[in-house]
């Protein structure tokens, strides 16, 4: 028994290797804070809603790197992924390490994903696509979230009912959550968005969307994962190979399960 209790211990131990290639100390910039209080009545928010959403809303199909820094769990963390998306339900996510070949592949169609450990030929098949995100970095979000927040339009339902604040930002709610807009150079733009535990904040617009992107979520009145993604090479609504959204397995892949990524992940234990 504590063989196999230590043959166990060995191979989360190489998984968790795997997975931190990906991972280093980093600092991310404070996200900016969310107004309080109840605000009054801004009759206009669909309006507001409508201009802040109309280039984000479009976006059928994206491609993007993103450079990350923050922590998860006790887990700082900093790298790159190169990302594609498209509608409704497709993503590929390559987490790029300062230096070598990518460390894992994820790859999301529909309602499953498949996962490959490049550096340590595992991989998990058929999983929900956002519970493998929560796995690798403590947010819960699936393909058409991850587009939707990167793209720039937020998380969540589409929000009604605006008030207005004090520091000149208004926000709609919607049934899972929150939606805020500021007035940006080029008119209203989405500053944040909240949905359950999962807080998305927009920084640094440029030609009408978003350059860096802040996610936090919690737990139990604590943040579990609080990450910066800076984007650059982004291309919007250009034709994609589906060959994209269809995973490369090694020549002898070693399965893997998702209560064992979520161990050898950063909000796991030994």
């Amino acid at each position: 028994m504590r063989e196999a209790a230590g043959r166990r211990h060995q191979a989360a131990a190489r998984l968790r290797f795997a997975l931190l290639g990906l991972l280093a100390a980093a600092c991310a910039p404070k996200p900016p804070a969310l107004p309080t209080g109840t605000g009054v009545p801004f009759p206009e928010f669909a309006t507001a809603y409508q201009q802040a959403t109309h280039s984000c809303g479009a976006v059928k199909t994206m491609t993007v790197s993103m450079a990350m820094s923050g922590k998860a769990g006790g887990t700082k963390l900093r790298g790159r992924i190169d990302a594609g998306f498209a509608a409704p339900g497709r993503a590929r996510l390559e987490g790029i390490p300062p230096f070598g070949k990518p460390v894992f592949v994820l790859v999301a169609d529909a309602a499953k994903a498949t996962l490959v450990l490049t550096r340590d030929d595992r991989v998990l098949r058929d999983a929900p696509a956002d519970q493998i995100v929560e796995a690798l970095a403590g947010v819960a979000l699936g393909a058409d979230d991850l587009r939707t927040v990167v793209s720039g339009c937020g998380i969540g339902d589409v929000p009604s009912d605006g008030r207005t604040f004090a520091n000149g930002w208004v926000a709609g709610a919607s049934p899972s959550g929150m939606t805020y807009l500021r007035r940006g150079g080029a008119g209203w733009e989405v500053a944040a968005a909240t949905r359950g535990a999962v807080t998305v904040t927009y920084d640094d617009y440029a030609a009408g969307r978003p350059a860096t992107i802040h996610i936090r979520a919690g737990s139990q009145g604590r943040t579990t994962s609080d990450i910066t993604l800076r984007l650059s090479d982004v291309e919007i609504n250009a034709p994609l190979d589906p060959r994209t959204f269809q995973a490369t397995l090694p020549d002898h892949p070693i399965p893997m399960t998702l209560d064992e990524l979520r161990r050898a992940g950063p909000l796991g234990g030994d």
